[in-house]
């Protein structure tokens, strides 16, 4: 896999130098270690291109590309425009890539380092039964949930 898993992540970074940042080269090359891992792998069909477009594809709906309020800020159709791909075949592989991986939206293994602190599904915690946002709690409380791997970082510490 390791030839597939180049020849889609050159294409990949190739785009991200042009219209993306380095946090979605990070994210794209670690969903495509991801697909290329998963057995059977998706990836052993089709053109690098058009896994490098649907993976990309994927990480811009979830990251909300097209919505003007983020940045980067992409329409799908010029992301798919860009990688030389139908829109239609980026939407379909896109949904594969998201189904293999169980991916949904705002899905905080794949948000965007930028997007973090905007992610309410990051910082949920379920505290004696009742779910809370861990931003809003005392600091030795986000300390003990970092430590336990369940937030990123300490809130005030960013």
């Amino acid at each position: 896999m390791l030839p597939t898993f180049e020849a889609i992540t050159d294409i990949s970074d190739a785009l991200r130098v042009a219209y993306l940042n380095e946090d979605y080269r990070e994210l794209a090359r670690r969903m495509a270690a991801a697909l290329c891992r998963k057995r059977p792998s998706p990836l052993l069909s089709g053109k690098p291109r058009t896994w490098a477009c649907a993976i990309v594809y994927a990480l811009g709906q979830t990251n909300f590309l097209s919505d003007k309020a983020t940045q980067p800020y992409m329409i799908m159709a010029d992301l798919c425009a860009a990688f030389g791909v139908a829109q239609s075949t980026a939407s379909a592989k896109a949904r594969v890539v998201s189904e293999a991986l169980r991916i949904t939206v705002m899905d905080p293994a794949w948000t965007l380092p930028s997007l973090i602190n905007g992610n309410p599904l990051i910082w949920l915690a379920q505290i004696n039964g009742v779910l809370v946002d861990l931003r809003s709690m005392p600091k030795e409380i986000q300390v003990l949930a970092y430590e336990q791997g369940a937030i990123p970082c300490i809130p005030g510490d960013r």
